[in-house]
């Protein structure tokens, strides 16, 4: 803050004061020095030495002083000392110059007195010396009204803010009155009480949403009635906020997840975008969809075929499907026990052969080149999805046990519905994109403000595209989810991944699969198996879409 008190006056001039003359001279005796002083310790915002240089002032006026300040809002201010005249009646004449929260200047001109007694010159006190217009038991304050919240809009334009979804609410968040903690941290023009984004969208985009607030300065009594208007300045209207979401989509899938029978979220994206077209949790409360850390199961198959074929493994490529197999000492099985021989690879995908990821994972890749492949679907990289999101973690592993663990998306590989969404959009469109639930350039704004770069696009080699094609709807046609009625065109991949512990430890159920455009991912908690608990939620999805 500036503390220079400027004088304006450097040779004798005649200043106008209410109906009085009286001349002011540049000297450096009389009450010149404590009007220095005074305005001085005013644009430091030192109360207690403004308070000592004043005579006839109230026991509290420190802090009534200290209180202007946070009343009006003030963030900087300047005091110029414009002239002082002479003798017993001297009056000072200063202008002010205040800054304040929204960054407008309020600017004014006042006058005080002084008394002269044994220990000098001092300020007379009257609430006048604040601002000529100041009377005993009032005090100056300001007032500020946000304009109406913009609003937060569907990908057609249509107002979210109506929407009867809770998934919508939750992802909107409310708006409330601000904390001293979140004014402070949101910083100038906010104070406590404003209204602000409490959560969700409405907190990330807060500033924009909510524009500038109009300010009106004003005087007001004892009991905070308005006594008189001292000045008024404009806001400025805060901007929409166009989302990804499609209202027909978002309906489809709330209503299929409204079937599950135990905590479940799903979340659709459009593969060749990466727009989220709908967030899905059920129940409310916690945003699982974005937040939510799962193991993925046999969905993660997807990844580590991906690296098998990067490595020179083709979907014909014969491979074997042993009901169990050893490695370091652990004993991997497939469900139920079953076993299939000597197949090709896509059949062992299509049935989910955990032994046969195991092996190969071990055997072909290792853990370099599956970690490599596992960042091209975003395991590892932040995610710019517009709101906070965890990212899909695909830890080092230390032997080759947890390696073939990992193959298969059990060990410490954990992912969110968000995540896996955005793996089958890769596997439809060759390339992974982060998600988004906004605009790409505001999504990548709130990485930027925490430091963070956002994730380039990453298109997969187009072998890998290629076979993802041909393993993908054989999950469907003949593997893990052909019982389930699933439109032509879809392609997918089931997950059953085991939590917890016990020799029959329980499951989360997981599908995640594309048909055309759409991707999405579908997980049940503590659901069972996928092809039981998911994969019908996706097909109900997909056959509303129609």
């Amino acid at each position: 803050m500036r503390r220079t008190v400027v004088a304006a006056v450097a040779v004798p001039t005649v200043l106008v004061v209410g109906a009085g003359i009286f001349w002011a001279v540049n000297r450096d005796d009389g009450p010149r020095p404590v009007s220095e002083q005074f305005l001085d310790a005013w644009q430091r915002r030192d109360a207690a030495a403004m308070a000592a240089l004043t005579e006839g002032g109230p026991a509290d006026l420190k802090d009534r002083l200290a209180r202007t300040w946070t009343d009006l809002g003030v963030v900087d201010q300047r005091l110029h000392l414009a002239g002082v005249g002479e003798g017993e009646g001297a009056k000072a004449l200063y202008r002010a110059e205040l800054t304040l929260g929204q960054g407008q200047q309020w600017k004014y001109e006042g006058t005080f007195s002084f008394v002269k007694n044994d220990d000098g010159w001092r300020v007379r006190w009257t609430p006048s010396v604040l601002h000529p217009a100041l009377k005993d038991g009032q005090r100056l304050t300001s007032a500020r009204e946000f304009p109406e919240r913009a609003a937060i809009t569907a990908a057609n334009g249509s107002d979210l803010r109506g929407s009867s979804s809770g998934s919508v609410q939750q992802l909107i968040g409310p708006v409330g009155p601000a904390t001293d903690k979140a004014a402070a941290e949101l910083g100038a023009p906010y104070r406590k009480d404003d209204p602000v984004g409490l959560d969700g969208l409405n907190r990330q985009y807060e500033k924009r949403l909510a524009g500038t607030p109009g300010t009106v300065v004003k005087i007001v009594d004892g009991k905070d009635a308005p006594v008189q208007t001292l000045q008024r300045f404009d806001g400025a209207a805060g901007e929409p906020l166009r989302t990804t979401i499609v209202p027909r989509v978002q309906l489809a899938a709330g209503e299929a997840l409204s079937t599950a029978k135990k905590n479940a979220s799903m979340v659709v994206v459009r593969p060749s975008t990466g727009e989220i077209l709908a967030v899905v949790n059920k129940p409310g409360g916690y945003n699982r969809a974005l937040m939510g850390q799962y193991p993925p199961g046999s969905t993660f198959k997807v990844v580590t075929a991906a690296a098998l074929v990067a490595n020179g493994l083709g979907v014909t490529s014969t491979v074997g499907c042993p009901a169990t197999t050893t490695i370091g000492g652990r004993t991997f099985k497939n469900a139920g026990y079953e076993k299939f021989g000597d197949v090709p690879f896509r059949d062992a995908f299509a049935h989910s052969c955990n032994t046969t990821f195991a092996d190969l994972a071990v055997s072909r890749l290792g853990e370099k080149k599956l970690a490599d492949v596992t960042s091209q679907f975003g395991f590892n990289v932040p995610i710019i999805a517009g709101l906070p999101a965890v990212r899909a973690s695909f830890p080092a592993v230390k032997d080759d046990t947890a390696l073939a663990a990992a193959a298969f998306g059990q060990g410490e590989v954990l992912t969110s519905p968000l995540n896996m969404a955005s793996v089958a959009a890769a596997a439809a469109d060759g390339t992974w994109r982060s998600p988004r639930l906004v605009p790409k350039e505001l999504a990548s704004q709130a990485l930027d403000a925490a430091g963070k770069k956002p994730e380039p696009d990453h298109r997969l080699d187009p072998a890998v595209r290629k076979a993802l094609r041909v393993l993908m709807p054989a999950v469907v046609s003949e593997g893990t989810a052909h019982d389930v009625d699933f439109p032509a065109g879809t392609a997918g991949k089931t997950g059953t991944a085991e939590f917890g512990s016990g020799e029959e430890p329980p499951t989360h159920a997981w599908f995640i699969g594309y048909k055309g455009d759409v991707a999405f991912s579908v997980i049940v908690e503590d659901g069972g198996t996928g092809a039981e608990a998911a994969a019908p939620i996706a097909a109900r999805f997909l056959d509303s879409l129609r």
